[in-house]
């Protein structure tokens, strides 16, 4: 226990910049809650929503699509070789939509009401079913969870009535997904005329949920390779490079929809437009969509390990761009207003991340995340040394 701590408390540099992070992000949260938003945003009334809407919210949600996505896979279509990589990935998800929830009560304006929506109901706001399948669907994600944790501490009765239950709260968890990450892009379609025609669309909830499921498995890749680097754990690279091919399917029917709501609504001449709005359209498509469904349709490159992240990387990052695209670029021209996000809002976004990695890394020292390979079982029983795992890994 003493290395252990030891080891915690030694200084590196990623640790002194997560340091300063924290404690920066700390002081930002005090000044928005004794200031009031206008203190340490450049949000008004003309432009209420900003970066913590656009990249704490709708990204946060949407990168924890993984969680409901391999479920699904898992326990609904019964496809049993993905299970290996199913712990981290609902972690993942888990600590996603617990820091969307923070990120909540950061950004509204009164975040002592944020109960309300409990008891006051109005079933015809989208935003009062996305706050309940955001509340279902957390409470969810911790029963499915928790076994880690009873494992952990050997609650063997509690562990047996939670597996039992596990079937109905992944499809349940499917549900409240697929409710909450179309609803998020149902939001913005009460708002036609002041969202530029690029983005504005009646599909823009399938939108939503399509490229929620492609970020999903990218971010599935994602964490698995860096935490095989990170923890010395095992990639599973044929499970994650399969996951790959279930990007190209996703991202090539989202990228033709896209295409074709702009034909049969007559906005393809937009696409030539010399305007701001223009070239980030062209900049998510491309990075999003065009050049990752390129790639992982070439074998030698999804069956590479640096492809296959690379690519991961590009849905990423053509999945943010898309966000922030109709949160904040889609908004700005016909609001009249320029807004960009304070340095007290950029640096609350940073803190949110930062917490997640810190937590993530904390779950994997401590709790059995990642389910004990063939070859650690044998090592644990003293069947096998660790010089033949380590033999056995590098071949």
């Amino acid at each position: 226990m003493n290395i252990h701590i030891k080891r915690l408390l030694r200084p590196t540099f990623w640790k002194i910049v997560a340091a300063i992070i924290l404690t920066l992000g700390l002081y930002s949260i005090y000044l928005r809650f004794t200031g009031g938003l206008a203190a340490v945003t450049n949000l008004n009334d003309h432009f209420p929503w900003g970066l913590w809407i656009g990249f704490d919210i709708l990204c946060g949600v949407g990168m924890a699509a993984g969680g409901f996505t391999l479920c699904a896979i898992v326990y609904i279509f019964n496809i049993k070789k993905f299970k290996p990589i199913i712990r981290p990935t609902i972690l993942t998800a888990f600590l996603g939509y617990l820091l969307v929830i923070l990120a909540l009560l950061i950004d509204l304006g009164r975040p002592w009401a944020i109960w309300h929506a409990i008891i006051m109901w109005n079933p015809r706001s989208v935003m009062f079913e996305v706050a309940w399948c955001v509340m279902l669907y957390t409470t969810v994600l911790f029963l499915e969870f928790s076994p880690v944790v009873l494992e952990k501490f050997r609650a063997e009765k509690l562990l047996k009535i939670i597996r039992g239950i596990t079937i109905p709260l992944v499809a349940i968890g499917i549900l409240l997904s697929t409710l909450h990450q179309s609803s998020l892009g149902a939001l913005y379609l009460i708002v036609p005329t002041k969202m530029h025609p690029l983005w504005y669309s009646i599909n823009l909830p399938w939108f939503f949920y399509l490229s929620a499921i492609g970020v999903g498995c990218a971010m599935i890749i994602f964490e698995s390779y860096l935490s095989s680097k990170a923890f010395k754990k095992n990639l599973e690279f044929e499970l994650v490079s399969d996951v790959g091919k279930w990007i190209v399917v996703v991202m090539s029917t989202y990228l033709t929809w896209r295409f074709m709501d702009l034909i049969l609504n007559d906005k393809l001449s937009l696409l030539f437009v010399d305007s701001i709005e223009t070239y980030l359209f062209w900049l998510e498509i491309v990075l999003g969509a065009i050049i990752p469904v390129i790639l992982l349709a070439i074998p030698k490159i999804r069956l590479n390990r640096a492809g296959l992240f690379v690519s991961a990387c590009f849905v990423i990052g053509g999945f943010l761009l898309n966000r922030l695209n109709v949160s904040v670029t889609s908004l700005q021209g016909f609001s009249h207003v320029s807004y960009f996000p304070s340095i007290y809002e950029i640096i609350v976004t940073l803190f949110l991340v930062t917490l997640g990695v810190i937590i993530f890394n904390l779950a994997v020292q401590n709790l059995p995340v990642y389910e004990k390979t063939e070859e650690q079982i044998l090592v644990e029983f003293e069947i096998i040394t660790d010089d033949d795992l380590k033999v056995q890994e590098a071949k």
